[in-house]
């Protein structure tokens, strides 16, 4: 798709050129000389961050998207963990398809000898699941999924999946409620998660593009072993056990160790904050077993603290955040998940802080606290905004359809906002929760990019009814912010570019290619 305008200067000019003046929104530059005048019109940007989606899984059928439509064999045949072609998909372990608070059962049995191909989970005419079944969380994580992932060839989901075949369904996107706000604004279909693996590490990459680390183990491996992963020479792989089936037909696999820490002490896997709300309630963990899985205090340097050295007001929205610091049986009621909460790893946003009580915002239930601040047209420049668990879309405990039926109403409510004409919104997935994808992504540093997720640009500025193919990941997001607001990349954003370009990958997009702010 052709840009309108030159690309963002280079990096090293920017940096150079870096004075002391600040940017307001609307009043030009900010002193890195990175900023196009018709990016002034961007006054407000909003980050809806939703859960564990591939891109096939849920908009594989879309019009003249990179889907699943017209798919060679080479392209969905999957693999042994010998590297055998699999006569069939691997059964899914258990009870099936569905989750056992589902109304409606599905056996395993009904899963074994799944011709070996993706599939649509609510074909009437096979297995019928609707996207109000939750399905299961199928494993995420930062080595399982480069196994999975297997050097581009996306031929190893199922072999590398604790759900067998699952991994390979996808659904007819069609009747969700933002696949028509999809068809309204712009789809990329080349958005790819910035992280390998879990949903925590990938908000982390969100906000600081960085892998975290564990300080405490750091300093004591000895007693918090169990929080390292025993890897391969690779440095991408686990190590397989002995006992573990030779065949993804006979089970899903076992490994040495499966952990949340990579040997150098870099926490990919979930962690929780080291600040409450944080860990689950008694007694499903022991104090000892939240010790170990609470991650040490962090103190690099995020987005968010870029945009306050710019004097650039932000916030991040959580939904249920007030009543998950209440605790109780309300956190649970809606599945609130603490790790999905990045700045709260942060020393700088530590509870007593100013800096927390004006940026770590609660959404309130069911967002009702963000969309009165959209209505009220009182969102600062840059809002992220993370859905409560049971609208978050994650498989496991959350539905498609709740999800997309609440973000599709918030979009309602930025369309009617005083800020709307102003405002470009971001819809995304944070990875892809173990579900398959078809597209390689590229190659690039040691943490990703992971597979491809869906994301929706939407804005009075949108072109209209548009597949935007620019290469995105979910750096793009801060791409964006600092192309708009002319601040210096975080260093994680600076190795991203770097590796991509050692790797003659081509370039990420910051969005502009899916505006039209330049006539």
């Amino acid at each position: 798709m052709m840009r309108r305008l030159a690309r963002i200067v280079p990096v090293a000019v920017a940096i150079a050129v870096l004075g002391a003046c600040q940017t307001t929104p609307g009043k030009g530059s900010a002193g890195t000389g990175m900023h196009d005048s018709g990016l002034d019109a961007i006054q407000t940007i909003v980050v809806i961050y939703a859960e564990n989606r591939s891109f096939d899984n849920l908009y594989g059928n879309f019009p003249g998207a990179n889907g699943v439509q017209h798919l060679k064999p080479g392209q969905y045949l999957q693999r042994d963990r010998d590297g055998s072609l699999l006569q069939t998909l691997p059964p899914v372990p258990g009870q099936g398809l569905t989750v056992a608070s589902d109304p409606k059962q599905i056996t395993t049995e009904a899963t074994r000898g799944h011709p070996n191909r993706a599939y649509a989970l609510d074909d009437p005419n096979g297995y019928g699941v609707s996207l109000d079944y939750k399905l299961h969380d199928l494993i995420h994580a930062f080595y399982n999924q480069q196994m999975q992932i297997n050097g581009g060839k996306n031929d190893k989901f199922a072999a590398w999946s604790d759900a067998g075949g699952e991994s390979m369904g996808y659904f007819d996107g069609s009747q969700m409620a933002m696949w028509q706000v999809a068809r309204k604004y712009v789809l990329a279909d080349n958005f790819f998660h910035g992280a390998f693996g879990s949903s925590f590490l990938n908000h982390q990459y969100l906000i600081c593009a960085c892998a975290p680390t564990d300080f405490k183990t750091q300093a004591d491996p000895k007693k918090y072993q169990n929080n390292i992963s025993v890897v391969n020479d690779d440095g991408v792989s686990l190590k397989v056990d002995a006992k573990s089936p030779a065949s993804a037909l006979d089970g899903p696999p076992k490994y040495v160790h499966y952990g949340v820490l990579t040997p150098d002490f870099r926490a990919v896997n979930t962690m929780m904050p080291p600040y409450a709300p944080s860990g689950k309630p008694a007694p499903k963990n022991s104090a000892e077993a939240l010790d170990r899985i609470t991650l040490s205090p962090q103190s690099a340097e995020t987005i968010g603290d870029r945009l306050s050295a710019a004097n650039i007001g932000w916030a991040w929205y959580s939904g249920g955040w007030q009543i998950a610091l209440d605790g109780g049986k309300d956190a649970e009621k809606i599945v609130f998940q603490y790790h999905h909460q990045p700045f709260n790893y942060y020393t700088q946003y530590a509870p007593g802080t100013a800096a927390r009580t004006e940026h770590l915002r609660d959404g309130g239930l069911d967002g009702a606290k963000f969309i009165a601040d959209i209505d009220a047209g009182k969102l600062p420049p840059v809002a992220f905004y993370k859905p409560q668990g049971n609208l978050n879309q994650h498989a496991g405990y959350a539905s498609v359809s709740a999800g997309d039926q609440h973000i599709a109403d918030v979009i309602a409510h930025l369309e009617r906002s005083p800020q709307w004409k102003n405002m470009v919104v971001i819809v995304t997935y944070d990875e892809n929760g173990g579900w398959w994808d078809h597209v390689a992504p590229p190659k690039a540093d040691r943490w990703g990019p992971g597979l491809r997720i869906p994301s929706i640009i939407v804005s009075p500025f949108a072109k209209r009814g548009v597949v935007d193919h620019t290469q995105y990941d979910t750096g793009s997001i801060q791409r964006l912010i600092n192309h708009r607001f002319g601040l210096v990349p975080l260093p994680g954003i600076l190795e991203r570019d770097a590796a991509l370009k050692a790797h003659g990958e081509a370039a990420m997009g910051d969005f502009t290619s899916a505006l039209e702010l330049w006539h």
